[in-house]
């Protein structure tokens, strides 16, 4: 852990795909993917191997695997704890280099992992095994960055001749990607409704203002996963996509939403509310657009959650630091249109980007308001836990930054199978017909993308 970390120039590329191939098969294999060329994002990272790699149980133990570091068996039960101890035996590096990444984890945190922060117990089944979070100790990475379109390996010396050679090996074959079933729809219309009555029914009671409820789709599946995350890709390329595997595991994320980004100490969040699907013509788009942004209900959806967050940021940002520079703003993406807002703060000097995410964790875009009793309900309703779904993929890095994603437009693969959900949120002017359609709106490219 004591090397001094180089940070070597390497030779520029929009693609971060062909670099991950070459990585793709190495243990621990990871890509943080901007969308580049068609989406907005500004940095692609890529890693494998790492030092150790934590799993977070459903029954909440959390584990570490390492051949090089054993942390102290009191933080098993403590799984946020026990990320900030695998980060503080990284060395903070000297560089004063404006790049993201260098070293620190990277990897997911499962919707579930924050039923355990907010002491949420759970009857629901499981749809997948996955862990509540998985995520991995790097001391090396390749950053890609599309503004300055420039690329760079940050690595110890060590690290750095491992890399170069694996670089230069032919990339493993791989298996093309194809659905032996079609998609199918774990509730019915029928059941859908009655899902969404019974929040209409709590909502009327004054037990919340808004419930995000989701429905899951699943589908059986031969080949390799890789190959479904570049369909999915191209079909619908977003700015905070991510792509890992392990074992007959893969987390396939296409999403369009930043959950938290900490930078220097300055916090913001980019909770999406308000959804419409894209046009078949310029004119039907365009009326599309505007029907979002002239839509009573949708902005109030939208400014609850601004609420929400402005409240979970200000738990731990300096008093009277919190603002929204920007709500309900139309951001366009392949398949749909999105109301957009931002809200910033500045992260109080007592507290870490990790303390940042357990006291905003999971998203108020996905949970509702307020957000346990939206948890408890959601809970109630949906037939199955969420797993990564709804959760957050991205990086801690080890001088203090932070950016994530909420995990929407997410596919969960296992053991043959892929799951993947679409959700809306729900409040008391909402029609069942219209939010059924929206969650099959807000997935559509992706599973056509596969089918």
């Amino acid at each position: 852990m004591n090397q001094a970390l180089t940070i070597t120039a390497l030779p520029y590329s929009p693609d971060p795909l062909g670099i991950f191939a070459c990585l793709r098969a190495r243990p621990g294999a990871v890509l943080l993917d901007s969308g580049r060329p068609i989406a907005t994002g500004r940095f692609d990272i890529i890693s494998s191997d790492p030092l150790a790699t934590l799993e977070v149980a459903h029954h909440g133990e959390a584990r570490v695997a390492s051949d090089q570091l054993n942390p102290p068996a009191h933080l098993a039960n403590d799984a946020f704890a026990l990320q900030q101890w695998l980060l503080d035996q990284l060395n903070i590096p000297d560089e004063t280099s404006e790049l993201p990444f260098l070293g620190g984890l990277i990897g997911y945190w499962g919707y579930d992992l924050g039923r355990k922060t907010l002491s949420i117990p759970s009857a629901q089944a499981s749809a997948a095994t996955l862990p509540q979070a998985r995520l991995g100790l790097y001391d090396w990475c390749i950053t890609l960055d599309h503004m300055a379109q420039q690329a760079w390996l940050i690595a110890t010396p060590q690290r750095r001749e491992q890399v170069e050679s694996w670089l230069t090996q032919t990339p493993v074959p791989t298996s093309a990607f194809t659905l032996t079933e079609p998609f199918k729809a774990e509730l019915s219309h029928t059941q859908y409704v009655a899902r969404f009555n019974a929040v209409q029914r709590y909502i009327r009671a004054g037990d919340c203002y808004q419930i995000n409820l989701a429905q899951r789709f699943y589908a059986d599946y031969q080949g390799d996963e890789w190959q479904a995350y570049l369909q999915l890709r191209k079909a619908t390329p977003t700015p905070y996509s991510g792509f890992m595997a392990w074992g007959d595991k893969a987390v396939l994320s296409l999403s369009p939403e930043r959950f938290i980004q900490c930078r220097n100490g300055e916090v913001e969040t980019r909770p999406i509310k308000g959804t419409r699907p894209r046009g078949a013509t310029p004119e039907e788009d365009q009326a599309l657009a505007e029907e979002l942004m002239s839509s009573t209900k949708d902005r109030a959806e939208n400014v609850m959650i601004v609420d929400l967050m402005r409240n979970d940021l200000g738990r731990v940002c300096q008093p009277g630091s919190i603002r929204v520079p920007q709500l309900c703003h139309l951001e366009s993406y392949p398949n749909v249109h999105h109301l957009v807002s931002v809200v910033q703060g500045a992260l109080a000097d007592n507290y870490t980007p990790l303390a940042l995410l357990k006291a905003a964790f999971p998203g108020g875009s996905i949970t509702g308001a307020p957000k346990i009793r939206a948890m408890q309900i959601i809970d109630e309703l949906e037939p199955c836990q969420r797993s990564v779904y709804c959760g957050s993929l991205g990086y801690v890095d080890v001088r203090g930054s932070m950016d994530t994603s909420i995990a929407i437009r997410t596919m969960v693969a296992e053991a043959g199978r892929v799951h993947v959900w679409g959700g809306g949120g729900l409040v008391a002017d909402s029609q069942a017909d219209e939010e059924y359609t929206e969650t099959l709106d807000k997935i559509r490219h992706l599973i056509g993308a596969l089918e």
